[in-house]
């Protein structure tokens, strides 16, 4: 049995809007930041957004992990702004943590709950050893539903 909790209503004529689906008999994944699936509407665009990194508006990154997270999640919020979307049309995250451990986790979850309230995306955490440059400690890409 699943919890279907539709989300994300846009003003658009077809009403497109996110699904969110966590399973009562799985994990309830909504305390740290994520949902289990999301369904894309059937008459949805979709655009994938590169991975958005910590760097400034003058590619400058702080060699602060909490710093490069909420940079990147601003860098997100602009790109989605470029697009004419809105955080609550994220259908997809995933997230690459440099060197991850546990005590990074509640930097990640409060950033994402700061950007999507309840309306929590699926999402991925890929520990990985570098990124494309060594100052880099996190980065982030969407897929998101256009109206």
């Amino acid at each position: 049995m699943t919890m279907a909790i539709p989300t994300a209503t846009t003003a658009n004529a077809k009403d497109l809007k996110l699904e969110i689906v966590n399973p009562k008999n799985l994990y309830d994944p909504t305390p740290n930041g994520y949902s289990t699936a999301v369904i894309v509407p059937r008459d949805a665009r979709l655009a994938y957004i590169s991975g958005q990194g910590g760097q400034d508006g003058t590619g400058a990154l702080s060699p602060d992990f909490a710093v490069q997270v909420k940079q990147a999640y601003a860098n997100l919020r602009t790109a989605l702004e470029g697009l004419g979307a809105r955080p609550d049309q994220v259908a997809k995250l995933t997230v690459f943590v440099v060197d991850h451990d546990m005590s990074k986790l509640e930097v990640l979850t409060r950033n994402v709950k700061d950007m999507f309230g309840e309306t929590l995306p699926a999402q991925t955490l890929i520990p990985v050893p570098k990124l494309a440059i060594d100052p880099m400690l996190f980065e982030v890409e969407a897929v998101v539903i256009l109206e």
